[in-house]
């Protein structure tokens, strides 16, 4: 009986339907499904990550898409998001708070390298491999971050290569931004002890 009541439910096995119509009521059915899933995503988060350039050029249902990979973390004060050497397996987003990125010294303190806040995001190169972290993440205050994890990435790639591309296509102008910045320092630091 219940096998029944479901199949009812389903438009494509209701009696009496010309084709057209269960097209039509499949077409609202599936659409229904669809609107019901895509309601579970947080219009804040969506808001949120619009702002991020990994996702500013992505179309809301693409965006959506990665709502559903992307992973609410809290981390108390002082402690690390990651630490220097471990291998990298996301990226983080600052959603509030404030993360320093050190690099560990052997017998002195860590050097700051870097404050970010509200809408930073660090660890991008986890996104590529899983090579490991060059500095260490710390919070500074409560601190939350969004994560994206690299295998769910990979997976995303498999089923939406579109949205992938616009991310990784991202992904290679701020990284080639970074070094190009970095590039400049180093130079700049070099031109002013010589």
């Amino acid at each position: 009986m219940a096998t029944q009541d479901s199949n009812s439910k389903n438009p494509k096995n209701a009696p009496g339907l010309s084709t057209q119509d269960r097209k039509s009521a499949l077409r609202i059915f599936w659409g229904q499904l669809r609107k019901n899933d895509r309601d579970d995503v947080d219009a804040d988060k969506l808001k949120f990550l619009k702002k991020i350039p990994f996702f500013e050029n992505l179309k809301k249902h693409q965006l959506e898409q990665v709502a559903q990979i992307v992973y609410e973390r809290n981390y108390r004060e002082n402690e690390f998001i990651f630490e220097s050497d471990q291998p990298g397996a996301a990226l983080f987003i600052i959603q509030s708070g404030e993360i320093s990125v050190e690099m560990p010294q052997e017998h002195a303190e860590a050097t700051q390298l870097a404050v970010l806040g509200k809408h930073s995001f660090l660890g991008e190169l986890a996104l590529l491999d899983e090579s490991p972290r060059s500095a260490s993440a710390r919070t500074l205050v409560p601190t939350k971050v969004f994560a994206l994890f690299r295998k769910d990435l990979a997976h995303l790639a498999e089923t939406h290569p579109d949205i992938t591309s616009h991310i990784y296509s991202a992904l290679a102008l701020i990284i080639g931004n970074r070094l190009k910045a970095t590039n400049e320092l180093i130079e700049k630091r070099l031109k002013a002890v010589a």
